[in-house]
């Protein structure tokens, strides 16, 4: 809905992408992937600096471009911010990076596709060979929640291909995040018989009970960060606890623990120190405890010497899309800079 009707709307183009790779998933999902394209009114994108909108857990990139009651989409967030000389002129690119299980943590996996490696090739060369946008230095991405995980993660890992990242509310702490999720997904298992049976019986509908979505974010956390090599085991899920008693498997918690921010910082400080621009946020009262990895993950930057800005606010994980008011213009900026 937007704002202000007096203001000039972008332009957005809607790419169907055939992908090379993503079919090596074991999912079953789709190859074939929208990227939409958001253009500034009055630019068609050429030699504008290219921002890439990753999503949080259940949702896909094209649902950020939706109308959307009592606020604005991001792409009326962006005329609104670009019109008002907040925000310099940039292409944001969302793509479809929706899964069977329900969402993405952007990163290669086995069984749910190698998200990393597609974003930061044929999705980057689709957009850019389009659009004549980004390129080395002016390429920047951000998210919310499991977006805000891809960002960080992507900043670490990519620091090659992206040069600024915004990291809102993201997974980290998996500790406090995951775990606690650990018994009410053995419940889950329990009730339904099996993992495959879960969520079978998930996709099979109608409806699903309320906890239910965070019984499948658990067991798709398990296949992007642990997948089972084991091609008999269901969408290679294998969970970090004893089924019976919720006791850690040291070794595949250890697993997990090789993807948490917090506890690979280090390891990743000169890729964090080359990037432009690095931001990380999170609501004081998050009720993921996120907040808690998020002040861990700052003062490992502290002491690493890392650039960043770093926010909390008061509110909680949901309806915090207003905080891109003060992210995006960071990041642009920075990637002009």
């Amino acid at each position: 809905m937007r704002a202000r009707l007096d203001i000039p709307a972008g332009q957005l183009h809607r790419i169907s992408h055939r992908s090379e790779i993503l079919g090596s998933n074991r999912l079953g999902d789709t190859a074939t992937r929208d990227i939409i394209v958001y253009t500034p009114h009055g630019h068609d994108g050429d030699g504008l600096p290219l921002l890439v909108d990753i999503v949080g857990f259940t949702a896909g990139g094209p649902a950020h471009v939706n109308w959307k009651n009592f606020g604005e989409n991001v792409p009326e967030r962006l005329d609104r911010l670009i019109f008002d000389g907040a925000l310099k002129p940039v292409v944001v690119a969302f793509p479809d990076c929706f899964t069977r299980l329900g969402g993405n943590q952007y990163i290669d996996s086995s069984v749910m596709g190698p998200w990393g490696t597609w974003l930061t090739t044929e999705m980057l060369e689709e957009v850019e060979n389009r659009f004549h946008c980004g390129g080395k230095g002016k390429r920047g991405l951000f998210g919310k929640s499991s977006g805000g995980y891809g960002a960080i993660i992507h900043a670490m890992k990519y620091p090659d291909v992206w040069s600024a990242a915004a990291c809102h509310s993201g997974d980290m702490a998996f500790e406090l995040c995951y775990l606690p999720e650990m018994p009410s997904a053995l419940r889950a298992i329990a009730k339904a018989g099996s993992i495959e049976a879960f969520v079978k019986n998930f996709e099979k509908g109608p409806k699903f009970p309320g906890n239910a979505l965070h019984d499948l974010m658990t067991f798709a956390m398990a296949a992007t960060y642990d997948p089972d090599p084991d091609p008999e085991v269901f969408c290679g899920i294998r969970l970090p606890v004893d089924l019976e008693t919720c006791e850690i498997i040291e070794e595949r918690w250890n697993a997990w623990l090789k993807w948490d921010p917090v506890h690979i910082v280090d390891e990743y400080a000169d890729a964090l120190k080359s990037m432009k621009g690095l931001w990380v946020e999170c609501g004081d009262i998050d009720q993921y405890n996120l907040v808690y990895g998020a002040r861990r993950f700052h003062r490992k930057l502290e002491s690493a010497g890392i650039e960043h800005a770093y926010h909390e606010f008061n509110d909680t994980h949901s309806s915090i899309d207003y905080r891109l008011d003060e992210s995006l213009p960071f990041l642009v900026d920075s990637l002009l800079d």
